[in-house]
């Protein structure tokens, strides 16, 4: 893989979005046993029930706890795409693991928040997908935050059926159809969704963003503080700085140096959700 050409960088720029086809295919198989390591690790399947058709289970700092997985940070053909749109300084900003149930509706990862600055996710899928079967749909165009049309889906998309009469499965939109070793690249503003899918679709996912400049650190770590809700106490799983090349530290070491705060914010965090119980 090399570095993504202007036009590839115009058309993400434009519709918000990349797929690459089989750009990991050579590690597909790698990748999902070591998915699975992971999950075995927290219990395996929904919570720990492998079959349970109402719960989608989420692991937050999932790429950093298989010394594996965090390799593919360092995969040329992943860290030149990040490297491209971002620039070679790009942050790593953490990764989840996911069994996806059902439907998964209308929504962006964080509209025209951010701090201005560029994020966007890489998305893994371990299972083959169809638009029917949860494959990933997108609404190309629909990060360009201002614009009329991205902040009216913004208003409207999420209650589709009272603004437009349609449900969210027949907005107008692409879908991306996967297979394991594909990958998905899009920008955190874009409005996505996934429809008719199984009970055990499984994703991971590597966000990452634009370095912050100084004057919009307290930016970063506003967003970091959002981890607190995770009950977390650094960004980061200790496997992935551990591991680390000097090269791939460069896109550790902002955050490492910015979230110093979530370890209290993390056990107020608990110390508010034991409040009704001893209540």
């Amino acid at each position: 893989m090399t570095r993504l050409s202007s036009q590839q960088l115009s058309q993400f720029d434009a519709f918000g979005y990349m797929g690459f086809p089989g750009l990991l295919a050579d590690k597909a198989q790698a990748i999902i046993d070591a998915f699975e390591a992971v999950w075995v690790r927290h219990g395996g399947g929904h919570d720990g029930k492998p079959h349970d058709e109402k719960a989608r289970s989420v692991v937050v700092q999932f790429l950093d706890q298989s010394e594996y997985l965090s390799t593919l940070l360092d995969d040329p053909r992943i860290h030149d795409i990040a490297a491209s749109i971002l620039g070679d300084d790009f942050n790593y900003m953490g990764s989840d693991g996911n069994f996806y149930v059902g439907d998964t509706k209308w929504h962006s990862d964080g509209y025209g928040g951010r701090g201005g600055l560029k994020h966007i996710k890489i998305a893994f899928y371990l299972d083959p997908l169809t638009r029917d079967t949860g494959a990933l749909r997108v609404i190309p165009g629909s990060h360009r935050v201002g614009d009329h049309f991205s902040d009216q889906l913004e208003r409207e998309v999420k209650k589709c059926d009272e603004s437009w009469g349609i449900p969210g499965s027949q907005v107008p939109a692409i879908a991306l159809e996967t297979k394991p070793g594909d990958i998905l690249v899009f920008n955190h503003d874009i409005k996505h969704s996934a429809w008719g899918g199984s009970t055990r679709r499984r994703m991971f996912t590597m966000n990452c963003c634009q370095r912050y400049p100084d004057d919009k650190l307290p930016a970063l770590r506003d967003y970091l503080a959002g981890g607190s809700r995770f009950l977390i106490e650094r960004s980061y799983d200790n496997t992935v700085v551990r591991t680390a090349s000097p090269e791939r530290m460069v896109h550790l070491e902002q955050v490492l140096a910015n979230d110093g705060h979530l370890a209290e914010l993390s056990a107020k965090r608990r110390l508010e959700m034991a409040e009704p119980a001893r209540g």
